[in-house]
C-alpha cells in the first residue's frame, strides 16, 4: 500500500513538472532550514512569504527572487519590499502610515529601529506576553535577520557534513564545491538574460548541468546525509499543486449546486453536488496525506494544521451522517465550514503558519500524537458540524418554524449525535491527554489552562445532552446551545494559545487574528439572542 501511495505522488509530481523552467529545477536543490530538510522551493516561498508578506514577488518565480537576494544585494537593499502592517510599529519607527512595504536600507538606517529591538529584548528577557505592538516588532526583527542571512549566504546551506547534522551554508564553501555553486549561479543568470518573460526562465543545457554537477559534488560530501530526491520532488509538487485551493474551489461548487438542487429540484445540481464533494474531500485528503508522508507524522501539531485537519472530519461526520439519516443538509453544512477554514488558511499566512516545522521535543512521540490530539481535534469536528447545523436551525426559526418543521426535526437530531459523537471522543482525548501528561510531565492532572479548558468544553455539553435527556433543552435550546457551547471549543482550540498563551502546551502558542475570532464569536452571540427575542416576542403575541 505504501508504495502504491508514493508511485501515485511521483506519478502527479511528474505531471506538475513537465516542461520545467530554470525556477523549477533550482527550487528542487535540497538546503537545510529550519531543522529539517527541505527544497530550494519551499525555503524561497516561506522567506519570501515572511518579508514581502506573500509567496510570489510581482509575478516572478520565487527562487529567482531569493537567489538574487545573495546575488545582486545592492538592488534589493533599495527596494521597497519588507511589509510592515501595523499602523503603531510604523508611527514608532515615524514612517509614513500608507506605506506598506519600506526598503532594507531605509529600516538599517532608521534611528529609532535599535530602540524599539531593545524594548523588545527587554520584554522577551522578562518573558512578557507580546501584545500585538510588539509581535509585530519581533516580525520586523525576524525579516530584516533572515534577509540579511540571505544576502550574506549564511542562510541558505546546501552542502551536509559528514560528523555533523548541520549543512554548510553557501557562505561556507570553498575548493570544488565553491567553484560548482559559482556555476550554477552564473548559468542561472545567464538563463535569466535569454528571456522576457519572468515567469518562464529557460532551463539551459549549461544551467542543468552545472546543477546537477552541483548535486552530485554536494551529495558525495556526505551521501548518507543528503535529502531524498523523490521527497523533495513531492515537496515541490505539492507547493505547486496547491491541493487545499483545489478542495475548497470544489467544496464551494459541490454547495452552490446542492443550493439549487433544494431550491429549484433540477436533478442535474444534485449529479454535479456528489461529483464535486467528494472530489473536494478527497483533494482535502490528499493534500493532507502529502502533509503527513512529508511531515512523518499526523498532521496535527500547530494551529495550521488543525484548521485543515478539523474540516476534514467535519466532511467525513456529514457523508456518515447524512447517508445514515438521508439528510443531504448534512453535507451542505459540514462543505460550507470546510470551505470557511481553508479559505481562512489561505488568507492568514502571517496567523496560520503553514510551513512544516519539526516537532516540539514533547511532542516526539508519534504514538501520542496519534492518539490524544488526532482524538481531540476530531471532537472538534463533530462539535463544528453541530454548529453549523445549529446556525441553520436557527434560521428555520427565525423564517417560520412551521414551514420548515421537517428540517428543524432533521437538524434536531444530527446536532443531538453530533454532539454525542463529540463528547465521547472529547472524554476519551482528554483521558489519553492525562495518560500522556502523566508519561511526560509526572502527573496526570495539574490544572493547566489547556486541560482546564478542554474539561469546560466536554462539560458544557455534556450538560447540553443531559438537559436534552430530562427534556429541560427543547429542539429550539438544542440549537441555540450548540451555538453558544461552540464558543467553549473555540476557547479551548485557539483561546488558550492565542489569548492566554500560558500554561504547558508552549508548542501550540501564536499571536493575531484575535479581533477576527472575538468578533465572530460575538456575532453568533448576537445572532442566538436575536433569534431568540424574535421567537419569543412571536410566542408571547400567539399566547
Amino acid at each position: 500500500m505504501k508504495k502504491f501511495a508514493l508511485s501515485i505522488l511521483m506519478f502527479m509530481s511528474s505531471i506538475a513538472f513537465a516542461g520545467q523552467s530554470a525556477g523549477d529545477l533550482l527550487g528542487r536543490l535540497p538546503v537545510q532550514d529550519a531543522g529539517r530538510l527541505k527544497p530550494f522551493d519551499t525555503f524561497s516561498r516561506e522567506a519570501l512569504q515572511l518579508i514581502y508578506g506573500k509567496s510570489s514577488y510581482q509575478g516572478r518565480d520565487p527562487n529567482e527572487i531569493v537567489l538574487t537576494w545573495m546575488l545582486i544585494p545592492e538592488h534589493w537593499l533599495e527596494t521597497d519590499f519588507v511589509e510592515i502592517r501595523h499602523s503603531g510599529l510604523k508611527e514608532a519607527l515615524k514612517l509614513d502610515k500608507e506605506v506598506k512595504y519600506i526598503s532594507p536600507r531605509a529600516l538599517f538606517t532608521n534611528e529609532r529601529l535599535p530602540l524599539v529591538f531593545q524594548e523588545l529584548q527587554n520584554l522577551l528577557q522578562a518573558k512578557e506576553k507580546l501584545n500585538p505592538y510588539y509581535s509585530a516588532v519581533q516580525r520586523l526583527e525576524n525579516q530584516l535577520g533572515l534577509f540579511q542571512a540571505i544576502q550574506s549566504g549564511k542562510a541558505i546551506r546546501v552542502v551536509p557534513q559528514k560528523n555533523s547534522d548541520t549543512w554548510l551554508s553557501v557562505a561556507e564553501l570553498d575548493g570544488p564545491l565553491k567553484d560548482a555553486f559559482v556555476n550554477m549561479t552564473k548559468t542561472f543568470v545567464e538563463a535569466v538574460g535569454k528571456t522576457q518573460n519572468a515567469k518562464e526562465i529557460p532551463a539551459t543545457p549549461e544551467f542543468i548541468q552545472a546543477l546537477n554537477d552541483f548535486k552530485k559534488l554536494a551529495s558525495a560530501n556526505a551521501p548518507e546525509n543528503y535529502a531524498n530526491d523523490q521527497r523533495i520532488s513531492v515537496e515541490v509538487q505539492f507547493n505547486h499543486f496547491r491541493p487545499f485551493l483545489w478542495a475548497w474551489m470544489a467544496y464551494l461548487v459541490g454547495v452552490l449546486s446542492l443550493i439549487i438542487f433544494m431550491v429549484s429540484g433540477r436533478e442535474w445540481a444534485s449529479k454535479v453536488s456528489w461529483v464535486f464533494l467528494p472530489l473536494g474531500f478527497l483533494l482535502h485528503a490528499y493534500g493532507l496525506a502529502l502533509r503527513v508522508y512529508l511531515a512523518g507524522r499526523p498532521p496535527v501539531s500547530n494551529m495550521y494544521e488543525t484548521v485543515v485537519w478539523v474540516p476534514l472530519g467535519v466532511m467525513f461526520f456529514g457523508f456518515v451522517l447524512g447517508h445514515l439519516q438521508k439528510n443531504r443538509v448534512l453535507l451542505l453544512c459540514s462543505a460550507t465550514v470546510a470551505i470557511f477554514c481553508l479559505i481562512l488558511t489561505d488568507l492568514s499566512p502571517t496567523v496560520l503558519d503553514g510551513s512544516i516545522q519539526p516537532l516540539e521535543p514533547v511532542l516526539r512521540s508519534t504514538f501520542w500524537l496519534s492518539t490524544h490530539v488526532l482524538i481531540i481535534t476530531i471532537s472538534y469536528a463533530a462539535f463544528f458540524l453541530a454548529f453549523a447545523i445549529g446556525d441553520l436551525n436557527l434560521f428555520y426559526y427565525l423564517k417560520d418554524e412551521k414551514h420548515f418543521l421537517k428540517q428543524i426535526d432533521q437538524g434536531t437530531k444530527s446536532i443531538y449525535r453530533s454532539i454525542q459523537i463529540g463528547v465521547v471522543l472529547l472524554a476519551g482525548g482528554i483521558i489519553l491527554g492525562g495518560i500522556w501528561a502523566d508519561y511526560s510531565w509526572g502527573r496526570f492532572w495539574g490544572w493547566d489552562p489547556k486541560e482546564t479548558w478542554a474539561l469546560i468544553a466536554l462539560l458544557g455539553y455534556l450538560a447540553l445532552l443531559h438537559g436534552r435527556l430530562v427534556g429541560w433543552v427543547k429542539n429550539f435550546e438544542l440549537a441555540a446551545g450548540a451555538v453558544v457551547a461552540f464558543s467553549l471549543v473555540i476557547m479551548s482550540w485557539y483561546g488558550v494559545n492565542f489569548l492566554l498563551g500560558a500554561g504547558l502546551h508552549t508548542y501550540g502558542f501564536g499571536a493575531g487574528g484575535v479581533e477576527y475570532v472575538v468578533g465572530f464569536v460575538i456575532l453568533q452571540l448576537s445572532y442566538v439572542a436575536y433569534v431568540t427575542t424574535v421567537r419569543y416576542g412571536r410566542l408571547k403575541q400567539k399566547s
